[in-house]
């Protein structure tokens, strides 16, 4: 059973899942039904917020459930109340679902990086057994530590399941919408002041064979996901072509409401931390208990966005070097110039 397949990345996991020859059944579960065709899989409409839930997963004697109803933007989900009670409420339902049914062999979850925060008193790379500097208040933050604390509640109560977490750092790619390709993608992409943050990327691609890699195969633990490498936050903006614009850090919230209002794109406080001190995480246990090794690189991820979104300002690297080569066409002695 996939959660959350009406939104992109969970729909593709689904399709993923119903593709495996080894795989006997899928079944999606969503408030909504999904904009995407699910292939063979099954569509079930529930909310994993109603212990409902509890008598799909029995009905449909679930072997393996892969949770990726997790919302990280408050704008996609309704609103931060709605999302916090599909994120936190949602996981507290799910877990206890599982818990009642002894079909169930196996738990897998969709977190994030995010359970770190950000702050200037971070490690260089966050290991999957560090706690972060600073407890989130917040947000999609403060939701993610809550799904990790209720998984591992679970675990403890059911040692017989596999219970996988995947940690995933921001994803990127050439169809994955997120509030950092919506910032990305922005014809004047602000920051704050003073600050040039490291950050990491995964592919979408990636993600989805790291989600596939946990489900099918026995893999306990936690898990950080992220592409080979970082990069700079001015890296990345030089990339998009899109000229920057530098604001203290005081003003820095009072965009982020002028973005979401506008719809432009969806920042939260915590968001706009993760723009000032960013976050990088160490992929070790990745590697080698999970047996995972992701096909992009940050950067390759970044430049698979670029080119998939087809975010190109005037300042990109194609423009540049378009502009370069017709100066020394023109520079050239005996050059034809029409």
């Amino acid at each position: 059973m996939v959660t959350g397949v009406s939104r992109y990345l969970g729909g593709r996991f689904a399709q993923l899942l119903q593709a495996d020859p080894d795989v006997a059944r899928v079944i999606g579960v969503d408030v909504v039904p999904p904009k995407q065709d699910l292939g063979d899989a099954e569509f079930v409409r529930a909310d994993i917020r109603n212990p409902i839930i509890g008598k799909v997963i029995a009905r449909a004697d679930v072997d393996t459930v892969a949770h990726m109803a997790v919302l990280a933007t408050p704008t996609g989900a309704g609103g931060r109340a709605t999302m916090k009670e599909i994120n936190v409420i949602g996981t507290m339902q799910l877990p206890a679902a599982c818990q009642k049914a002894p079909s169930v062999q196996k738990l897998v979850v969709k977190s994030s990086t995010s359970v770190y925060g950000s702050s200037p008193r971070d490690p260089a790379l966050f290991t999957e057994d560090q706690e972060p500097q600073g407890l989130a208040r917040s947000g999609y933050a403060k939701d993610s530590v809550e799904v990790d604390g209720y998984v591992r509640g679970f675990a403890r109560r059911r040692p017989d399941v596999t219970v996988s977490t995947l940690r995933f750092a921001n994803f990127m790619g050439p169809t994955v919408r997120t509030a950092l390709t919506s910032y990305f993608s922005l014809p004047v992409i602000p920051t704050v002041l003073g600050f040039d943050p490291r950050i990491q990327f995964v592919h979408e691609h990636d993600g989805l064979a790291a989600m596939w890699r946990a489900t099918v195969g026995e893999h306990p633990g936690t898990f950080n996901i992220a592409g080979d490498g970082v990069m700079t936050l001015s890296q990345a903006i030089r990339r998009t072509g899109h000229p920057s614009m530098p604001l203290p850090q005081p003003a820095a919230p009072f965009l982020g409401q002028l973005l979401r209002r506008l719809g432009l794109a969806d920042f939260s406080t915590e968001q706009l931390r993760f723009l000032a001190y960013g976050r990088g995480v160490d992929t070790t246990r990745m590697k080698e208990q999970l047996g995972f090794q992701p096909e992009h690189g940050t950067v390759e991820a970044f430049e698979d966005f670029l080119r998939g979104q087809k975010v190109r300002g005037i300042l990109s690297r194609d423009n540049v070097t378009a502009v370069e080569s017709r100066l020394v066409d023109v520079l050239t002695p005996g050059a034809s110039h029409g």
